[in-house]
């Protein structure tokens, strides 16, 4: 059984995907893992393929969701990525996003609010 923020997580990912398909991008993978870390949501279309976190938190958090990806999260995302880039050949511009998902309150998705940052971070090296 999930857990209640396994959940929350859950249905923010799948807003996310919704979104970016309305951005013309196909989801080619969800929940991504490696012996790194996870990768949310992976999407592509003709030129790019998108890395992106999504962090669901509600109007009230202490912080913004984004703020939550700190570097050493941005590394274990980066070097899920290039596994990812090398075991299935991806000859796309990768770029690294976070979808932050803010809820009214917690665990209400009746009013929620998206705000996508592209290129939210790099890969320096």
């Amino acid at each position: 059984m999930k857990s209640n923020s396994n959940l929350i997580g859950q249905i923010g990912e799948d807003i996310t995907a919704k979104y970016l398909k309305t951005k013309g991008f196909v989801i080619t993978a969800k929940n991504y893992h490696s012996r790194f870390g996870e990768i949310d949501v992976i999407a592509e279309n003709n030129e790019l393929i998108l890395f992106v976190e999504v962090k669901t938190r509600c109007a009230n958090s202490i912080a913004s969701p984004a703020e939550f990806v700190d570097r050493r999260k941005q590394q274990k995302i980066i070097a899920t990525a290039r596994l990812f880039i090398y075991n299935n050949s991806v000859a796309l511009q990768p770029r690294f996003d976070v979808a932050e998902i803010i809820t009214a309150k917690s665990g209400d998705f009746s009013d929620v609010k998206i705000n996508y940052i592209e290129n939210a971070f790099g890969d320096d090296g």
